[in-house]
Parts: C-alpha cells; sequence; structure tokens
C-alpha cells in the first residue's frame, strides 16, 4: 500500500489520507468543496461546490498516475437531494461520456458547512 498526497488537492482535515493506492485500486477519501491553497469554500452553491470537487478528486487521481477516465465507482453525498440535477450537469460535464458505477445519498451535514462530497475508487490498469 501507498500513501497518495498532492498540493493540488486540498489537506485531509482529519486522520485520513487523501488517498491510498493498494495494488491496482486507488481509493479516494471524501473531496469537499475546499480550494487547495486556500483550505476555505470554493463558494455556497451546489454547481460552485462540486466543480471545485470533481478538480480536487482530479487532481489526487492524476497524482496516482491516472485520471477521471480510470474511476470505476463514486459516491456522492448531497445535503439536499433538491440539488441533485444541478450536482449531475457538473459531474457528467467531468466524466464526458465514461460514467463510473455511482451511489448518491443524501446526509444531514457535511464537513466544514460543504453542500457537497464525492468518494472515488479508480482502477489504474
Amino acid at each position: 500500500m501507498k500513501i497518495i498526497a498532492t498540493p493540488e488537492a486540498p489537506a485531509a482535515v482529519g486522520p485520513y489520507s487523501q488517498a491510498i493506492l493498494a495494488g491496482d485500486y486507488l481509493f479516494l477519501s471524501g473531496q469537499i468543496p475546499l480550494v487547495p491553497e486556500t483550505g476555505l469554500l470554493v463558494a455556497e452553491d451546489v454547481k460552485s461546490q462540486t466543480e471545485q470537487v470533481m478538480k480536487n478528486v482530479r487532481a489526487v487521481c492524476e497524482a496516482a498516475g491516472g485520471g477521471l477516465g480510470k474511476i470505476v465507482k463514486c459516491t456522492v453525498f448531497l445535503t439536499d437531494l433538491g440539488q441533485f440535477q444541478t450536482m449531475n450537469e457538473v459531474y457528467a460535464a467531468h466524466f464526458g461520456d465514461h460514467k463510473p458505477a455511482r451511489s448518491t445519498i443524501q446526509v444531514s451535514a457535511l464537513p466544514r458547512g460543504a453542500s457537497v462530497e464525492i468518494e472515488a475508487i479508480m482502477y489504474l490498469k
């Protein structure tokens, strides 16, 4: 196993790693919409937050030698499923024709007051 860390994504806000490489799989911790340079939330709207989350996910994938096209599974956490369509439009734009398996779950709260968090599993072969 190998810990993956990059300054291009926010530093972990707790006792965890940005990602762990285990064999041919990369397990990405949930990314929230923090700007790596400031550690602050990008904005309050779900569109801007999802955009930043996807940038953070991409940065961690690239640090491990992959990219969004290698992701096989995502889990999306939203504080309001009423925002699903907005999140989904931004999410889809980043993945294009690649459509990883996905679950979307409504939660009561996320760290730092975020509205969206995405975790992923990437297959590197």
